[in-house]
């Protein structure tokens, strides 16, 4: 197992490398001159070369590239373009947010697919798989911002049920007014991964009812429902694991559409504001800091399936892979 992780962390480290090196290409070799975002109309030419010097401008790609991941590697995020405040503390403020979104939308997607996909699975070809499977393929063909938007018109605007924005109520930071804020924006956020999650369990759920260990358990008298969520259910949510891995960057990519839509305070707001006003700094963090969750949750995903997962040899690769 030593040896299995230990080739994973170093995939894991080669990933982050050509995720920085390339994100910080694309930055680099944008239109426009980095430069004029410190440079002010005040300044003399001397004053303009000598900070452009202290900034490491005037360097070539490499080294600038060299210089800034030197420094994230120390901590240093850099400091904001827009406002001049150190980035990193900005993130740490917001990142709350973002995580009680991202986690009460993993919550409540498990919480919603799993017994739609068992169930689905179970009743393959009946009104019900056929009913379960139109409302999976609706979800994963909504665009997030449309269907969020679409629930602030009916039950914000026309209901009067729920607020449309914000994380609290001005004066009230009650944990029940912080519930009523993250309803909304937490079914945005699951309905297209709750579509996803159904597809595959069904999937596998048909998969394994097949399989010559469910006949057994049925010709032992268990009863069908004993079996299903005795025997079935675990081996049908092997897959999620690697699926919730895969998908913890792209809720933070999604809260990056969803938190702007419904004004939610986390880091997807501040990475919006930073795009708008062409913040380097901030960019960067948080593409770093996506691709992080992306390697990690993968990472986390493998561990996971190394220890549930007998076919899995301790050395390290999946049968058949």
């Amino acid at each position: 197992m030593g040896k299995y992780c230990f080739k994973k962390l170093v995939r894991m480290i080669i990933v982050m490398f050509l995720i920085s090196f390339f994100s910080f290409a694309v930055i680099y070799f944008a239109p426009g001159d980095i430069s004029d975002m410190y440079v002010t109309a005040d300044m003399t030419e001397e004053q303009r070369e000598n900070l452009i010097a202290e900034l490491g401008l005037d360097k070539s790609m490499v080294e600038q590239y060299g210089a800034w991941a030197m420094k994230m590697l120390r901590g240093d995020m850099g400091v904001s373009l827009s406002n001049k405040s150190a980035v990193w503390p900005q993130f740490q403020e917001r990142l709350p947010a973002t995580v009680l979104l991202m986690g009460s939308s993993i919550i409540l997607s498990l919480v919603l697919s799993i017994p739609l996909g068992l169930w689905s699975g179970y009743k393959k070809n009946t009104w019900v798989d056929n009913l379960i499977s139109s409302i999976s393929y609706i979800g994963m063909s909504l665009p997030s911002f449309w269907f969020g938007m679409l629930l602030i018109i009916f039950f914000s605007a026309i209901l009067h049920l729920l607020p449309s924005s914000g994380m609290h109520t001005v004066g009230n930071e009650s944990v029940f007014d912080t519930f009523k804020h993250m309803i909304l924006p937490c079914i945005t956020l699951s309905i297209g991964h709750v579509a996803v999650y159904i597809r595959y369990i069904r999937a596998n759920t048909i998969g394994q009812l097949s399989e010559e260990y469910v006949l057994t358990a049925e010709a032992k008298g268990n009863s069908q429902r004993k079996t299903l969520f005795g025997h079935v259910f675990k081996n049908t949510l092997l897959p999620i694991i690697t699926l919730l891995g895969m998908n913890l960057a792209s809720l933070v990519c999604g809260s990056f559409i969803v938190e702007s839509v419904f004004g939610w305070p986390g880091i997807g707001t501040l990475a919006m504001t930073a795009i708008g006003a062409r913040d380097y700094p901030i960019i960067m963090t948080y593409v770093m800091l996506s691709g992080f969750l992306l390697v990690m949750g993968n990472f986390l995903a493998d561990l996971l399936y190394a220890f549930v997962d007998p076919r899995i040899k301790r050395g390290g690769t999946r049968n058949g892979r």
